[in-house]
């Protein structure tokens, strides 16, 4: 008996715009009912990098999604819920969606069917109230996980602050802010990113969808109030309901880039064993990184 399974589709527009953003979501097939959370960083204060409300705002609209995010677990402009809804509205989400900071009274402990730094997984509490997600990610560089997409989003973007705590120590603490000069290995931090993603997926089942931007690729992440500059060209959006599948497309596009402003983002991403969370990921049997990329024609591609 065969057993082997199909690859995983991961759909690619390569013009970044409001349109072709709704399109890469159609071609999924999957519709999101009831209440829908939008999961995505507001950005730091200062980060010009997050994603663009021009170009997300009509695919909020047609899913009448509420932007979702939680409190850092560091200081900064996002610790709390007054001033990261100020940072958001300085981003321009509030304006184009209701914004819920999921962890605002608090979070949920999820189980962890298979961990082996986590046995629970803290999520904003407010999550529970939503019949369904979309991870909508910015990707890119970031300074402690070497690339931020849709695995990270999950892991550490639906967590509290104190759950977010308890991932970067791999379950040692849910102290905030968190000790950064005691953390533990970076395979166990990246293992725990994963851990966490198991316990969100295994609560959403399927009503979960996954769509990247990938563009404004520093190798910081839109957590820092000043990145690095952006050295490479945007290179388009994707989407999928596999998002190992996803976080792979994104990395081997940066890879394959002909752009030799690359290096940077690769750097980043090899002297942090980032790609090490897709096979911890698929390990646990998230997703695969065997896609198949279906190529997408961008709308008014002559303009």
């Amino acid at each position: 008996m065969n057993t082997q399974k199909s690859p995983s589709k991961v759909y690619f527009c390569e013009r970044i715009t409001a349109d072709n953003l709704v399109k890469v979501y159609k071609a999924l097939g999957r519709e999101p009912k009831g209440r829908v959370a939008i999961k995505l960083s507001t950005g730091e204060a200062g980060n010009p990098n997050h994603l663009s409300v021009d170009v997300i705002k009509k695919f909020v609209h047609l899913v009448d999604g509420t932007i979702v995010e939680c409190n850092t677990a560091y200081d900064g402009r996002r610790c709390n819920v007054p001033d990261h809804l100020q940072a958001a509205a300085e981003h321009g989400f509030t304006a184009i969606a209701e914004v819920d900071i999921m962890d605002g009274e608090g979070d949920v402990a999820l189980p962890v069917r298979n961990g082996r730094h986590l046995k629970e997984n803290y999520v904003g509490k407010n999550w529970l109230n939503y019949d369904f997600t979309v991870v909508m990610s910015h990707f890119k560089g970031h300074p402690m996980g070497g690339f931020g997409g849709a695995l990270k989003n999950v892991a550490i973007g639906m967590a509290s602050a104190a759950g977010k705590a308890w991932i970067h120590t791999a379950g040692r603490s849910r102290a905030v802010p968190v000790d950064w000069e005691n953390v533990p290995p970076q395979d166990d931090f990246l293992e725990s990113m994963a851990e966490a993603c198991e316990s969100v997926f295994d609560k959403a089942g399927d009503n979960i969808l996954y769509i990247s931007v990938a563009n404004n690729l520093s190798v910081d992440c839109d957590c820092v109030a000043e990145p690095e500059p952006v050295k490479m060209q945007d290179i388009g959006i994707l989407a999928s309901l596999d998002p190992v599948a996803l976080d792979r497309a994104c990395v081997d596009m940066v890879y394959n880039s002909a752009d030799p402003g690359k290096v940077h983002l690769i750097e980043r991403i090899e002297s942090r064993n980032a790609t090490h969370i897709l096979d911890y990921a698929e390990e646990l049997g998230l997703g695969s990184q065997d896609y198949e990329l279906i190529h997408i024609e961008p709308e008014n591609a002559a303009i």
